[in-house]
Parts: C-alpha cells; sequence; structure tokens
C-alpha cells in the first residue's frame, strides 16, 4: 500500500471574475463541493470562497492528478449551480488555476489563510492576491500577462 500525503492548495475564479458567489449562494456551493468530492474519493481538508473565487486545500490521492481533480470539482459545481437555478445568470468557473504544493509545516498556515478569506479581501482585492501568489511562486510576468 502506497502512502503518499502531497496536499495541494487550489485557487481559481469565477469566469471573468464576476462577483457571483452571494452570501446566500455561499454555503450552498460548498456544501455542496464538499459533499460531491466524498463522493469522487477527493478528500478537501479546507474550503472557502469569497464573491468571485475560491481556494481549497487538497490532499491528492495516490492515483489522483491536480487538473483532473480542478476539473471535477470545477465542471461538477458550476453545472450544479445552473441545474438548481440558483443565480439569474450563468455559472461558470475560469479555465485557469493556481495549484502549489503545500509542505506539511505550512499546512495550518494555509488552512488560517484560506478560512480567513473574508477578512483578507477587506484589505487586498483577489486581482492582486492572484498576481502575487504567482509573482510569490516563481512564475515570470510574461506567464500571466
Amino acid at each position: 500500500m502506497p502512502y503518499t500525503k502531497v496536499m495541494i492548495h487550489y485557487i481559481w475564479a469565477t469566469k471573468a471574475r464576476q462577483k457571483l458567489i452571494s452570501k446566500e449562494l455561499k454555503p450552498l456551493l460548498l456544501d455542496h463541493i464538499k459533499d460531491n468530492s466524498v463522493k469522487k474519493g477527493i478528500f478537501i481538508d479546507t474550503l472557502n470562497c469569497v464573491e468571485e473565487h475560491i481556494h481549497l486545500l487538497i490532499s491528492l490521492g495516490n492515483d489522483q492528478t491536480i487538473s483532473k481533480n480542478a476539473q471535477l470539482i470545477k465542471g461538477e459545481s458550476s453545472f450544479w449551480v445552473n441545474q438548481q437555478g440558483l443565480i439569474n445568470q450563468k455559472f461558470e468557473w475560469q479555465d485557469d488555476f493556481i495549484a502549489l504544493s503545500v509542505s506539511e509545516r505550512f499546512i495550518p498556515v494555509v488552512r488560517q489563510y484560506i478560512i480567513n478569506q473574508e477578512e483578507h479581501h477587506r484589505k487586498k482585492s483577489f486581482a492582486e492576491e492572484y498576481l502575487e501568489f504567482l509573482k510569490g511562486h516563481g512564475f515570470k510576468p510574461e506567464d500571466f500577462g
């Protein structure tokens, strides 16, 4: 039996970074993502969202890929929001996402960061946060325009 522990911090936004995730939608969306992920064998450690983006800390299974987990969560959750008619327009996630590995000693820090999204975004926009993550993890400006 393989023993693996690969923690991934995912971040992605709604299409065109539209502020579609209302206070009413948020708990429904997060609960649905958690429930659906259990069914798909995806272990979500921590998740939270604000109006236009979501953060997830996921333990990657030994037969899972970063892209496939993102695809399964994004595709199914947007389909579900639209099928349920939970908002008055089409709900979509952007195609892009950030996925960063998290070392064991930083897991508590990332958990707290995800939990405190509302407070964090009182001081900083998502655009600023997104660029900081990209730059802070060695991506070049030409990589993200």
